[in-house]
Order: structure tokens, then C-alpha cells, then sequence
């Protein structure tokens, strides 16, 4: 099934201003990714998926030349209120409008996920990166958010958390490249299942794959509330984050 990058753009420019309160996961997965990173000081950086431009701000206060590049116009209009980068490209990763060899890194956390097809979406982050530099990438694995899911299951028959790649064909779609990876389990603890939602509402993480989100209303809310697998008084989120830095040649 394609991607509604209109949808998902749209989804996205509804949290830009709100991003920055719930975007535990992002900061905990760009933390990940820089840890596979040694002594790097790169310049020019692509910021590919920047959202309001938390690691475009990042890696300019490095002292690198920053291009941030993101699917939602409104995402942009927030990292660059925040001054996050040198340069503000509205693009798909999957098309990036960059001539070849343009950046020493490239960096996208949490973005492929969203397009349509891994190996492409790669491949088009490769072609931009200059011989020995670096492409820096997260995404999410199939089984995470097995809490909302179990939850749900409870309420209806519908999908209401997107469907990820399995680990092998994400190896699959990265065959042939010179690649270090790994995967991470990061789970996320809320006082109770309105707050687990509205976390992923806040970060833009509301347009499914399959189609648009169902209403929840209060009777719903309470069943998931009851259904939701608890740990410690707590409804978690948990996430599998595969990580990924190609060299290139």
C-alpha cells in the first residue's frame, strides 16, 4: 500500500508546535545514533526528516553548515523560527532535490519509516553523501508498540498503530551497502493510556499506513485504559529502534 506523504505531511504540520514536549523517543534515538558516531565533526550535515529541528541545532552548534530537509512545510516553518539550520529544503527522502556527493553526513532519525520504500529512501540518502562520509539513520521494527496494540484489540477489529518493516527485510533493503547496525529496545512509561496517546499525537504519529485514525471516544478510552498491559502502575510504550551508519565508498 503507497504512503499518503500528503496525509502524513499534514499530521505532522498539526504537531509542529507541540512536538518538542513529547519527543522523548526522538531525543533517546538521536542519542543512540551519535553514540555509534566517533569524534565527528562533519560539514556540510542533511538534517533528512529534521521535524522542528532539535538535531539540525545540534549539529550546527558543532560548527557544521546544516541543511534541514523535511516532508511538512510546517515542521520547516518551526525549525526555522528556532534557527536551526543555515538551510531549509522542503523535499521526500525517498527524491532528495541535492545534486550527488553533497554532504560529509547524513543524518535522519525516525524518518524512513514514513516512506514508502527503505531501499529507495537509502539509496537516495547514499547518493547524496560524499565518498567517506556517512549516512546515519534510525527506524522502527516490527512488534513495537505491542501495548497499544494489545490494548486495542480489545476495543475493535481495526489497525490503529502502523505496520513496520521486519528486521530481515530491513537487512534485505540494505544489502550491498557497507553497513554497521544494530537494534535497541526503548520503552516509554506514562501515568495512564490518555497520556500514552497523547504522545504519540503530539510527535505527529497519528496517520496510519493502513488510513486515517478512528475516533476514541470516552467509552473506548476507558477499555483501553483497563486493557493496556500495565508495568508498575504504568502504560508503556515500547519501541524496537534499528539503527544504521553506512560508510560510503
Amino acid at each position: 500500500m503507497a504512503v499518503n506523504k500528503q496525509a502524513i505531511a499534514a499530521a505532522f504540520g498539526r504537531a509542529a508546535q507541540s512536538y518538542c514536549q513529547h519527543d522523548e523517543l526522538q531525543r533517546l534515538s538521536a542519542d543512540v545514533l551519535l553514540a555509534q558516531l566517533e569524534n565527528i565533526a562533519p560539514l556540510p550535515v542533511l538534517d533528512a526528516g529534521c521535524g522542528p529541528g532539535g538535531m539540525s541545532r545540534y549539529w550546527r552548534g558543532q560548527g557544521s553548515e546544516v541543511t534541514a530537509l523535511d516532508l511538512s512545510p510546517a515542521m520547516l516553518d518551526e525549525a526555522r523560527r528556532q534557527h536551526s539550520a543555515q538551510h531549509y529544503v522542503a523535499g521526500d527522502i525517498e527524491a532528495l532535490p541535492f545534486e550527488d556527493a553533497s554532504f560529509s553526513l547524513v543524518w535522519s532519525n525516525l524518518a524512513v519509516q514514513w516512506c514508502d520504500d527503505l531501499q529507495q529512501a537509502i539509496g537516495e540518502l547514499y547518493r547524496v553523501t560524499r565518498p567517506g562520509g556517512q549516512v546515519a539513520f534510525t527506524t522502527l521494527v516490527e512488534d513495537s508498540l505491542p501495548e497499544l496494540n494489545v490494548a486495542w484489540r480489545a476495543v475493535d477489529h481495526h489497525q490503529h498503530a502502523n505496520r513496520f518493516l521486519p528486521l530481515p527485510a530491513i537487512h534485505q533493503a540494505l544489502q550491498g551497502w557497507r553497513l554497521r547496525s544494530g537494534v535497541e529496545r526503548i520503552t516509554l512509561c506514562f501515568e495512564d493510556a490518555t497520556q500514552a496517546l497523547r504522545s504519540l499525537k503530539g510527535i505527529g504519529a497519528t496517520h496510519l499506513h493502513a488510513g486515517r485514525q478512528q475516533g476514541l471516544t470516552r467509552s473506548k478510552l476507558q477499555r483501553l485504559q483497563l486493557a493496556w498491559p500495565q508495568q508498575q502502575g504504568k502504560c508503556p510504550l515500547t519501541y524496537h529502534l534499528f539503527w544504521g551508519v553506512i560508510t560510503r565508498e
